[in-house]
């Protein structure tokens, strides 16, 4: 058995065809590749993996400051919202007994034996004796959720 081997020339591609084959923005892609830096000054490389680290832990900070902040201004609104309504209620409550005292004013043949409504005139009644109880029901009065911290 013989073997021939014959040359046959090399051929090479003219300069069009070999950058029609490239892929498009294959120079600059190979110019900035981190490897081929990496390889040219690893000092580089190390200051690009250093930068790229504190980028995604600053976008990780923001990301956690913003959730923060909407949270906290939710509660805010919330207690705004219940300080506005405790001031209407209060409003209400005034104007009831103004109205109630101008009543009793009208009603009366002699309103200068009235006595106006003041604070320091105020009656207080002691509260009625607390009843018997299970010791379920004692066990529940005991727990009061206005103790209880937020969050936990």
């Amino acid at each position: 058995m013989t073997t021939f081997v014959v040359a046959v020339p090399l051929q090479q591609r003219s300069e069009a065809q070999n950058s029609r084959s490239r892929r498009p923005l294959e120079l600059i892609q190979g110019s900035l590749s981190a490897r081929q830096l990496e390889r040219r000054s690893p000092w580089l490389g190390n200051l690009h993996r250093i930068a790229d680290g504190s980028l995604v832990g600053l976008g990780v900070a923001v990301v956690g400051l913003s959730a923060l902040t909407l949270h906290w201004q939710g509660r805010w609104t919330n207690s705004f919202q219940s300080l506005e309504s405790a001031q209407r209620l209060e409003h209400r409550l005034q104007e009831s007994s103004a109205v109630l005292e101008q009543h009793h004013l009208a009603m009366t043949r002699k309103p200068a034996l009235l006595e106006p409504t003041s604070s320091e005139k105020l009656v207080y009644v002691d509260p009625p004796a607390p009843q018997a109880s299970t010791g379920f029901e004692t066990l529940l009065a005991q727990v009061n959720p206005g103790q209880i911290l937020p969050g936990y």
